[in-house]
């Protein structure tokens, strides 16, 4: 029998370390089999959280120490930070408790140096704050010991002019001195200086995070919201109030697309020589539109309030789709988690609850909550109802399919089947009935039939019943007009 060569023995002993430790040390991935979906720590993954307004690392005051222990304790997996290019006033948007975004003035927390001289604010952008980067890389190291994925949001739309009078990417704010701009050119080619000094920190901030795993980037947030190119009118009318956003679904413009490609290309290029490469996200627009194009430097296409269509209408480019943001529906669990349910049982990935429910001193998320958006510790309980129960299902084989469903009587379907048509997961939601038949188009077989309330996880029938037309007829009484639905053929 032939013994093995030092060089055989160093060979398979880099397989088994391939094989059954490579995937436990690389940062989360599109599926290989499904890119629908993530691969963490070689588990087919979605993210599915209620979370803070971003405030996390640039704001000192609060304790993101709990907060992420909380997040953790009610089975979140996912968070999304600001990373400093962006925060707002102290006591607008939300009222002083209600935004972690709008830090105190000696709380502000950013990467570039900076001093208060009279009443503004100067940063010195040849200068980093060291302090920044050590409580970012410390956040990033409580988050991935929980298990919980962080998106990098690197720069925000800047909302109105009293935002870019604080701006540290305002040049009028630099020590070294600068020339008023537009605040709606800042993220575009158009000042070179100021492109130069966006570069510098995205390429610290990535070369700070590339150790982790449990990471992505995002680009911009909202970048519609500068360069607005209106694409979409989502109600059932043509005349629209004029700048209002919530009756429409806007693009940013080519100006903006372009800068947007640059960071991108930033990110990948900073990456290159680094031994760990990440997935970049875009947020391309609300509500849903059918995208004109993704850039291949994109894996994560983010809308904000998004409707399922936004996931059908772009499901062909085999990315993952987000819904990155949820709020101004009121305060009420309700929406949001119905909201949830129809966006992931869409053939989404990511669902991100924007929760006012944690603010500075209620690190807990128990804060009463009077902001224009949802949040509390009873909306997360269910949306873990939400993440168990995909997590159930062998995702990367699961595909969306409205045509299953061949009658729902009063009922709103939303449903994700295998390729054998099989395997069944499906949402529903009651219109103006207490209860119903749902007929389902299936193969002849017998099937073990499982509906549960989102509400509360508890289960509602369990059937067993055997098809031999290729309809698979049962009844469903939701609860509170909602219900899950698990159908399996037996011998699969």
């Amino acid at each position: 029998m032939p013994s093995f060569s030092s060089f055989s023995l160093l060979f398979l002993s880099v397989m088994l370390l391939t094989t059954n430790g490579f995937g436990q040390n690389r940062p989360l991935t599109l599926h290989p089999e499904n890119g629908h979906y993530f691969l963490f720590k070689d588990k087919t993954t979605v993210l599915v959280t209620s979370a803070e307004h971003y405030g996390a690392v640039l704001n000192r005051e609060f304790d993101y120490v709990q907060y992420l222990e909380t997040l953790a304790a009610e089975g979140m997996n996912y968070t999304r930070i600001f990373a400093g290019s962006y925060f707002e006033i102290y006591g607008q948007s939300f009222g002083i408790s209600k935004n972690t975004l709008a830090p105190r003035g000696e709380f502000i927390n950013v990467p570039w140096k900076s001093e208060e001289i009279g009443a503004r604010r100067i940063y010195n952008t040849g200068e980093w704050n060291e302090a920044y980067f050590t409580r970012l890389r410390d956040f990033m190291r409580q988050a991935e010991e929980l298990d919980i994925i962080v998106e990098v949001t690197l720069f925000s739309s800047i909302y109105t002019d009293d935002h870019w009078e604080i701006n540290p990417q305002n040049p009028v704010n630099w020590k070294s001195g600068g020339a008023e701009m537009d605040r709606r050119d800042v993220h575009t080619m158009k000042n070179e200086a100021v492109f130069k000094m966006q570069q510098r920190y995205v390429e610290r901030v990535v070369r700070e995070l590339n150790e982790f795993n449990n990471l992505f980037f995002e680009i911009q947030n909202e970048p519609w919201s500068d360069r607005t190119v209106p694409v979409l009118n989502i109600v059932n009318k043509e005349e629209l109030k004029e700048n209002d956003w919530t009756n429409k679904a806007d693009y940013a413009d080519s100006e903006s697309l372009t800068w947007q490609e640059a960071i991108a290309k930033t990110i990948q290029e900073t990456e290159s020589s680094l031994p760990k490469k990440h997935l970049i996200a875009q947020n391309y627009t609300n509500f849903k539109a059918p995208l004109r194009a993704v850039s291949d430097r994109i894996s994560i296409i983010n809308f904000h309030y998004a409707w399922p269509e936004a996931a059908l209408w772009n499901y062909h480019y085999n990315k993952v789709i987000g819904f990155d943001e949820s709020g101004f529906a009121g305060s009420d669990d309700e929406v949001y988690r119905r909201q949830a349910w129809r966006f992931m049982l869409s053939g989404g990935g990511l669902f991100n609850n924007l929760d006012y429910s944690f603010t500075v001193g209620n690190e807990d998320g128990k804060a009463e909550n009077k902001a224009p958006g949802g949040g509390s510790t009873n909306l997360r309980s269910q949306l873990l109802i939400l993440r168990k129960f995909l997590e159930s299902f062998p995702l990367e084989k699961m595909y969306p399919d409205p045509s299953v469903v061949a009658a729902a009587p009063g009922f709103l379907t939303y449903a994700l089947s295998n390729e054998e048509k099989t395997r069944f997961a499906g949402y529903i939601q009651a219109v103006g009935v207490d209860d119903g038949i749902i007929t389902l188009s299936v193969p002849n077989g017998i099937y073990t039939i499982s509906i549960t309330s989102p509400l509360s996880g508890k289960g509602l029938m369990a059937e067993v019943l055997e098809v031999t037309d290729g309809k698979l007829q049962f009844p469903v009484k939701p609860d509170h007009g909602e219900a899950a639905m698990k159908v399996e053929r037996f011998n699969q």
